[in-house]
């Protein structure tokens, strides 16, 4: 359903014809479309962050090259040109500090799942929180999707508490639903609903407006 796609704003799929992809998130914040010039420091953040990555990362082991990485954004281009997923480099004050995507786009059902990875270095800033609402925002108000999902290992508490944070609805738990290198995991699955989303908005400025007034 490709007519779902809008094709002219900031934060587009489109721009000029390209697969490109760019959203302001705010003044430190930019999600783009990762290019073949970001594949060293892309590689770079994922070897300085190798032994934090891989706690939770099934891909680590494959990723051993810098060609890996090039790989990876030759995919994603692929991938996004059909719109059947998106990725996105997450620039912190113009540095990449990780990557955050659409899993898959299912335009018929329209749902779609993201997921997200950060540097070791960038932890604790509250870059991801911003990213994943960012990106929830334009899901629903761009691309009229109706439900996104997000995953995370039952243990993985740092993950776990993006969508928790933004008040996505826990749904259940897929029992050894991933494969982490020699073990399975179970994963969590989070849902938040268009309708739901405006009203989360609204209770959240809401709060910070009460925090700035105390």
């Amino acid at each position: 359903m490709d007519e779902n796609i809008p094709r002219k704003r900031q934060g587009d799929l489109r721009n000029g014809g390209e697969a490109v992809f760019r959203l302001r998130v705010d003044e430190e914040i930019l999600l783009r479309s990762p290019e073949k010039r970001d594949a060293k420091p892309i590689f770079a953040l994922i070897d300085q962050s190798r032994d934090y990555l891989r706690e939770w990362l099934p891909w680590l082991d494959s990723t051993k090259r810098l060609d890996d990485t090039v790989a990876f954004i030759r995919s994603a281009e692929e991938e996004f040109s059909r719109k059947k997923s998106l990725t996105a480099c997450i620039l912190y004050k113009g540095e990449i500090a990780g990557i955050i995507s659409y899993n898959y786009f299912d335009w018929y059902n329209r749902t779609t799942s993201i997921g997200y990875w950060l540097g070791e270095s960038f932890q604790g800033k509250g870059i991801m929180t911003r990213a994943v609402a960012a990106l929830t925002d334009f899901a629903f108000r761009e691309l009229k999707l109706n439900r996104v999902e997000i995953r995370a290992a039952t243990g993985n508490k740092k993950s776990r508490a993006i969508p928790e944070r933004l008040g996505f609805q826990r749904e259940g738990c897929l029992r050894q639903a991933e494969w982490l290198y020699d073990h399975y995991v179970d994963l969590v699955v989070y849902g938040m609903l268009a309708e739901e989303w405006e009203e989360k908005k609204r209770e959240r400025i809401e709060k910070e407006g009460r925090g700035r007034k105390s």
